[in-house]
């Protein structure tokens, strides 16, 4: 081990398997840091060490056998320290007798049952396809975003040369990404394009070969989404690879471990290393025994010679018959869910199944608690409007924890919102037992213990600045006795995107009704046929628009009615109101709830004007869940009385967005997003961040309310992100998704639409709205998805 350029963490890995100790122990001196960030987002910080020195050992005794990683280290170790942490939980809490923890070889990343599905992903499977070398690289500079200097040693090439492999490999992960989108068969137009989004996104092809690809995309939701995810492969490393390799702390263990190379706390040498080995819980699986007396003896001995003496290899230890390698499938966790009881509503505490034990345990400790925490904005926090941070909470341990500190460190500019009424003094919300104060900018929040096995949800109110810097998102400490969890979302502020109005958890759902106050004069030739949505002038651009009346009473001018179902044994949770119309003013609106004669005025809370084509208009809201839950039954929704204006062109309507129980459903997380945005024109597509939600492929339904859509002008496209969705009501046409088409009303709805439709959440979920021809004014989406946690 000279004194010239420092060996890369391949050559080291190489040297312990000829034996060489001191080569360990650098590869220790480089990693200890990650291996210690990592596990503190898992572990009290009294096991910490135990944890680190037992992945090192299981590694070594790996690698000794012939095993372990050929380059890669870093990945290798986090994905050991989490197996770790887990095969502990799994004797501590008798779910396995310590003889039962099977030997495995971890080259595939262990799946967090949070995260299942993730793995799937084309990008996640695009870069488990790459080599083990390039993988390594994008790790470390991507994911981890490490300069080239820092990383150069580990791979032993000089700085330069670590910004040409980083290079090469971002490029070696956008053709195998490609690849995978290839190798399911695309649509026939499709394969083309795909085949040159390579040399697209560096520029690389000819004027009209770039021009054949942008036309394309423009038209196709699905190769769109390929582009992006291509020209931002970086933002889909870190939040899709990031979380498969570190599991879902990844945002803990990132900030962790860039403190901790600012701070340059140093591992404290080789020698410390063994020490810290020889010290390793004696109380762990048996199946690790032999190698562990293996690895014990070489370190005692270790201490009485010099560091650069190398070592016997190990003597191989024959595998005990049992279960294959871990070779991907989730591991279920010992833990139940969380209450099946929306958030706002404290659950009740439940604790977990435990499995019958087969065989002796040798040591157990008692049962603790341990705390898994994410903060995230909840759709966007978006400059010069209110928006909702979402803290969640959960407790995978055996026992209670103390009673839960939660210090919100809101970003620069974000500010807390006080409740309407003032029940709790100065608190800033009260939810599922949290109560909340002012804490200089940030906010202090306390709730009693959590029952192992239970989540909590908490959701605060906040308003973003007009000049709000764009920059690092919301974070939190949890402090709770003695342990203490951190976390930090990934985005902050922005410019653009859609906050939350409001967010929930529990066995809950969304749902949407509406329809239009506008209509086609009855006496027009074809209005008969445009009203029961068959072909003909199916669009308010063609009619000189009258006020539709259709109630029974004759204090209104303007009328309709939407019938609302709800679940079977649901209940309101939420509920509110928004209403739109082609005129400069906004007013209030009257309601009826169903089996009542008398209408309510309706004053909205807050108003948006935009403006369209054909003129100003405006979307208005109102929180009504009083008016609906004390109303809590189905039946037929009237609205009546806005303030509009009638002609051609003209749009009026409005719709009844609600989260609701259901008993049927999963445990899923919903929120309500106001986005008030004009797609088409110059902004022909717009793609709303949904932050907050879960990852992982988890199964979602949406509400979309649009106003001012035509459905002879075909070219209105939604999108999860895995291509163009078709609603479920209307005309079912994935291609023209605003086709004036409202749940709730079975005649044609001009210039109003309220559609549902479903899908699968990706990692970084999002909901694009595209548009070729018309221009719409996109007014809410409510989504409801299956939690994940």
């Amino acid at each position: 081990m000279g004194g010239g350029t420092p060996q890369s963490d391949a050559e080291l890995l190489q040297a312990v398997r000829e034996g060489n100790a001191a080569a360990y122990g650098q590869l220790y001196e480089r990693h200890v840091a990650a291996a210690r960030a990592l596990a503190r987002q898992l572990v009290r910080r009294a096991e910490v060490e135990d944890v680190v020195a037992e992945s090192f050992t299981k590694i070594l005794d790996l690698v000794g056998r012939g095993g372990g990683p050929e380059s890669g280290f870093r990945t290798y170790l986090l994905t050991v320290v989490r197996r770790t942490v887990h095969d502990r939980s799994r004797v501590e809490s008798r779910q396995v007798a310590t003889g039962e923890i099977e030997e495995y070889d971890p080259g595939v990343p262990f799946v967090d049952p949070a995260l299942v599905g993730l793995e799937k992903s084309l990008i996640a499977k695009a870069f488990l396809s790459l080599p083990e070398r390039w993988r390594a690289v994008l790790w470390h500079i991507e994911v981890e975003r490490r300069r080239p200097a820092e990383v150069a040693p580990l791979l032993g090439l000089s700085p330069n040369g670590v910004a040409a492999l980083a290079y090469r490999a971002r490029e070696g992960l956008r053709q195998a990404y490609l690849q995978m989108h290839l190798g399911s068969p695309p649509k026939h137009d499709c394969r083309p394009v795909l085949g040159k989004m390579g040399a697209y996104v560096r520029d690389g092809l000819t004027r009209r070969d770039a021009k054949e690809v942008d036309e394309h995309v423009g038209a196709c939701e699905e190769c769109n989404g390929v582009l992006l995810e291509l020209t931002d492969v970086n933002r889909g490393l870190r939040v899709m690879v990031g979380p498969l390799i570190a599991g879902p702390i990844f945002g803990g263990y990132a900030a962790t471990l860039a403190k901790s190379a600012a701070g340059g706390g140093g591992a404290g040498g080789p020698l410390r290393v063994f020490r810290r080995l020889w010290r390793w819980p004696r109380h762990q699986p048996a199946a690790m025994a032999g190698s562990m007396a293996v690895t014990v003896a070489v370190a005692a001995g270790l201490l009485l010679v010099a560091d650069e003496k190398p070592i016997a290899r190990p003597t191989a230890v024959v595998p005990v018959a049992g279960p294959p390698p871990f070779a991907g499938e989730p591991v279920p966790v010992p833990v139940p869910l969380q209450s099946e009881e929306p958030a706002r509503v404290r659950p009740p505490a439940r604790s977990p199944a435990k499995s019958p034990v087969t065989g002796p345990v040798t040591s157990r400790e008692p049962g603790r608690a341990r705390l898994r925490a994410t903060v995230e904005a909840l759709g966007s926090l978006v400059r010069a409007r209110p928006g909702i941070v979402g803290l969640r909470v959960r407790n995978y341990g055996e026992a209670p924890s103390e009673e839960l500190t939660a210090l919100v460190d809101l970003p620069s500019g974000v500010t807390l919102v006080p409740p309407a009424r003032h029940d709790d003094h100065d608190s800033v919300g009260t939810v599922d037992g949290w109560a909340c104060r002012p804490s200089g900018h940030d906010a202090r929040c306390a709730r009693a213990p959590l029952a192992a096995g239970q989540g909590t949800a908490l959701f605060l109110r906040v308003r973003v600045a007009a000049e709000a810097p764009e920059g690092a998102g919301p974070a939190v400490r949890i402090d709770s006795g003695p342990l203490h969890v951190t976390a930090q979302a990934e985005d902050g502020v922005r410019t653009t995107g859609a906050p939350a109005r409001f967010a929930t958890d529990g066995k809950v759902a969304v749902r949407a009704i509406g329809n239009s106050l506008l209509t086609c004069p009855e006496t027009g030739e074809g209005c008969a046929e445009a009203r029961g949505r068959r072909p003909g002038r199916r669009d308010n651009d063609l009619w000189p628009m009258t006020a539709l009346d259709q109630d029974d009473s004759s204090g209104t001018g303007a009328s309709s009615g939407a019938e609302l179902s709800l679940p079977k044994g649901g209940k309101v949770v939420w509920a509110g109101l928004y209403w739109s119309a082609s005129a400069t003013t906004a007013g209030p609106i009257k309601v009826r709830p169903p089996g009542r004669r008398q209408y309510t005025l309706v004053k909205p809370d807050d108003v948006a004007l935009r403006e369209l084509p054909s003129g100003p208009v405006y979307q208005a809201y109102a929180d009504v869940s009083e008016l609906v839950a004390a109303s809590q039954r189905n039946g037929t929704w009237w609205a009546a009385d806005m303030p509009m204006e009638e002609g051609v062109s003209r749009h009026a309507g409005w719709s009844l967005v609600l989260i609701v129980t259901d008993p049927a459903e999963p445990y899923s997380q919903a929120m309500v997003l106001d986005a008030a945005t004009v797609v088409g024109g110059p902004a022909r597509r717009v793609r709303i961040p949904l932050g907050g939600l879960s990852p992982a492929a988890a199964p979602a339904r949406v509400e979309l309310v649009t106003w001012e859509g035509d459905a002879d002008l075909k070219g209105d496209k939604v999108s999860l992100g895995s291509g163009a969705l078709a609603p479920v009501g209307g005309d079912r046409d994935a291609a023209n998704v605003f086709d004036e088409s409202s749940t709730g009303a079975a005649q044609m709805t001009f210039g109003v639409d309220v559609d549902t439709v479903g899908a699968e959440l990706g990692v970084d979920p999002g909901l694009t709205i595209a548009t070729d021809k018309d221009v719409v004014l996109f007014g809410v989406a409510a989504l409801s998805v299956r939690a994940r946690s």
